[in-house]
């Protein structure tokens, strides 16, 4: 039996594959000799059963997923500047490719890559804030693979239909920008709730003051017992019914904010509340797709969170970061280095690398010189990068050269 093993693995080592303007086929098979090998290197007896019996374990271990069985995966193409993610680690910085870092020819997607925990792929992706009607989905959905929304139905900007056309037969990832640490007056939660709700005016327990440079948003206490109802019973609810594969939370550095401040101030237990919040969110949509922006400080990064099914780390309840002006107008360093800390954790939600990403702003779409800088600046660190015009604005897609 030990030499079907080194038949197996005689035909496992040589390429079986080459390229082919079809797509793979099979390269012809050149069989390693192994007696001829064990003769000239002693190799006899028990030993050399012992070897066979390596070759036949290593050889189905290895035959099994490259035939298709056990949880094999599929090879397709995909549209140019696709970066997709690998599962090899290396350290940031590096020349070679980290575990998040671009390849843009091919798309390895798993048997499950519609649905569950995890980014098949990392990009490219983009924020883009205004109506469907100001865009062309069909190209939209060809050029990007993980897409950042308003899917707030009470905006009218997508409806299910045009986010299942963004999501392009589940190709790509729809997530909903979701406002968890402030509440903008200009949301129909604001001032009107159904019974059983409070809503963010008339929750004045919560409320932490006026978001400093924006005057029609109120940081909230993310600890707080009504506010946390509103988030987890009711706007979520109406977010997920719209279709969308996760959440993009936003303003969740309220959670680092502490109590020296004046620009929402947010004590022990509103910090923690917080990232409870993320756990009870986490135990209601088990299989949705979570996003944090900013907020990449230690008190994340180290903390835990306290849900339904216990207290946990709480970077295991996400399935990604995003933090915005890393690299432009200008380069924060710390910033930098808060994501790098991240990327060292070798998180796999899902099975599938953690999805890092920047979101860089240039002031518009024809500031390519500035553009190109933070996309590569991005990659080189191994993260997923994406340059939009203005914060608070992404009222325009941008299409970037495929090539940086």
């Amino acid at each position: 039996m030990q030499w079907i093993g080194f038949y197996i693995l005689s035909i496992l080592l040589h390429p079986l594959t080459e390229p082919h303007g079809e797509g793979p086929r099979l390269a012809p098979m050149k069989l390693f000799n192994f007696s001829n090998f064990a003769a000239r290197h002693k190799l006899a007896g028990r030993f050399t059963k012992h070897i066979g019996q390596i070759a036949m374990t290593v050889g189905f271990a290895i035959a099994m997923p490259a035939c298709g069985g056990g949880g094999a995966e599929m090879t397709t193409a995909t549209a140019p500047g696709t970066i997709v993610l690998s599962t090899v680690a290396t350290p940031p910085g590096s020349t070679s490719s980290p575990s998040n870092t671009a390849s843009e020819s091919t798309t390895t997607t798993s048997s499950a890559a519609g649905t569950g925990r995890g980014f098949p792929v990392a990009g490219p992706w983009v924020s883009f804030y205004g109506n469907a009607s100001q865009v062309d989905l069909a190209k939209l959905a060809a050029t990007y693979r993980i897409f950042d929304i308003d899917a707030d139905p009470d905006m009218g900007n997508f409806t299910p239909a045009q986010i299942k056309t963004l999501q392009n037969g589940g190709q790509n990832k729809v997530l909903s920008y979701f406002n968890l640490g402030s509440c903008e007056n200009y949301r129909s939660f604001w001032s009107s709730v159904p019974a059983g709700f409070l809503s963010c005016s008339a929750n004045k327990a919560a409320q932490l003051g006026t978001y400093s440079g924006y005057a029609n948003e109120v940081w909230m206490n993310v600890g707080n017992a009504d506010y946390q109802n509103l988030i987890l019973n009711y706007v979520a609810p109406r977010l997920v019914a719209q279709g969308i594969d996760g959440f993009y939370f936003d303003n969740f550095e309220i959670v680092e904010h502490g109590t020296n401040t004046t620009n929402g101030p947010c004590d022990a237990q509103c910090s923690q509340g917080g990232l409870d919040l993320i756990a009870k969110l986490r135990d209601k949509y088990p299989n949705l797709l979570f996003v944090m922006q900013n907020a990449t400080s230690d008190k994340t990064r180290l903390g835990t969170a306290t849900g339904a099914s216990g207290t946990v780390s709480y970077p295991s309840l996400l399935d990604g970061i995003a933090h915005e002006e890393v690299y432009k107008p200008t380069f924060d360093k710390s910033v930098e280095s808060e994501l790098v800390n991240w990327f060292s954790m070798n998180l796999m939600p899902g099975g599938l690398p953690f999805w890092i990403a920047t979101l860089d702003y240039v002031g518009s779409c024809s500031n390519t010189t500035d553009a190109q800088v933070a996309f590569q600046s991005s990659r080189a660190r191994g993260f997923s990068p994406s340059v939009s015009d203005a914060s608070a604005s992404q009222q325009t897609v941008c299409y970037w050269p495929s090539t940086w």
